[in-house]
């Protein structure tokens, strides 16, 4: 075996050592000089004598004098530094001829860890930015459509039946989405909070899934989008959830694949398994996701196309609460896509268990 570890290996010397030796070397030197100068006998072995008692003495004095002074303030330093556990373990014991390599390791440690705060804390000041102008613009747009329906109301368009009729209808419009802004909002920060409670028992997947089929029907015709669950998948797979939070994630899911499908598009919802889950997939062949929308696409607000989204009514939020549900169930959502040819997202579901 080729062993290289000692091409860059070092020898360590305590710093007490190299001051004492230094210290002894010139003591040494000094007397040689004067041996010289007096030119009287020179003895070989007074110098190394002095040497030794001057290495001696001087690393009992300088060491005393790193430990009293140096050492012992390195070391509250150090053990300032130190990270510790959960449990207030005792940090690693070190001596004072290790102290400063500790602390360099120490103080390198915990630039770095800054370093990476620093990071983080910037790139959540990033996201309060986008949030709160996301949110501003989302409320600001039917909260100004209610304001001017009120005022034409109010200008005379009240007395005007078949005016006061349409315009109400469009501010019961702009009330709905505002009480659904509000609504997912809350559903949110409950999330971030750990609030989410959810109601666990056995669910008829498919069940489920025909039922929600049912309740978005006419948006799909609307839209022009066909939406069926696969003949393979009709097995009726049991899984542990809350019913009313996975009804969600699916009429969130699919109501997003009739948003951005196309006239005469289709959606295929799709039940596969493994021994311990059952996989949940929605597949549509709309208009597709970009590459560099991908990783973002579950952000709070975040809008592939804002303008279609904007158009369609939508919050803004739904894929963000399809993926704190999930993730409530302690389980993962997936997303596949391709710009023009469709996408699928799946998620999975343990089964239930008796």
């Amino acid at each position: 075996m080729d062993d290289t570890r000692n091409e860059n290996t070092t020898v360590f010397i305590p710093i007490q050592w190299q001051l004492a030796g230094l210290l002894a070397l010139l003591s040494s030197m000094g007397m040689v000089i004067i041996k010289v100068l007096d030119a009287s006998v020179f003895s070989w072995w007074m110098p190394v004598l002095n040497f030794g008692i001057v290495l001696g003495l001087g690393y009992i004095v300088i060491h005393q004098v790193l430990k009293q002074h140096i050492f012992r303030r390195l070391g509250v330093i150090y053990q300032l530094l130190s990270d510790t556990n959960s449990k207030g373990a005792n940090r690693e014991k070190i001596n004072g001829a290790q102290i400063l390599d500790a602390l360099e390791t120490a103080v390198k440690h915990r630039v770095s860890k800054n370093q990476m705060e620093i990071t983080r804390l910037k790139q959540l000041e990033n996201y309060r930015k986008d949030f709160l102008g996301n949110v501003s613009h989302e409320l600001k747009t039917p909260v100004f459509n209610i304001q001017g329906y009120v005022e034409t109301l109010l200008d005379g368009g009240l007395e005007d039946e078949a005016i006061n009729r349409k315009y109400l209808k469009r501010t019961a419009k702009n009330v709905k989405r505002l009480n659904n802004i509000i609504k997912d909002l809350t559903f949110i920060t409950q999330s971030d909070n750990a609030m989410v409670h959810l109601s666990m028992r056995a669910v008829n997947i498919v069940s489920l899934i025909e039922d929600v089929l049912d309740a978005i029907e006419i948006q799909a015709e609307e839209a022009g989008v066909s939406i069926a669950l696969n003949p393979s998948s009709l097995q009726h797979y049991m899984v542990e959830a809350d019913r009313e939070k996975i009804e969600q994630v699916l009429t969130n899911l699919l109501l997003n694949s009739i948003k951005y499908g196309k006239e005469g598009g289709r959606t295929t919802l799709s039940l596969l398994e493994t021994s311990e889950k059952v996989i949940i997939e929605v597949k549509d062949n709309g208009i597709g996701i970009a590459k560099e929308h991908l990783p973002r696409l579950f952000e709070r607000f975040y809008r592939v196309d804002k303008a279609r989204s904007r158009q369609k009514g939508g919050t803004g939020l739904g894929l963000a609460i399809v993926k704190h549900i999930i993730e409530a169930h302690g389980q993962k959502i997936k997303v596949k896509s391709k710009l023009g040819k469709g996408s699928v997202f799946s998620f999975t579901l343990n089964k239930w268990r008796e």
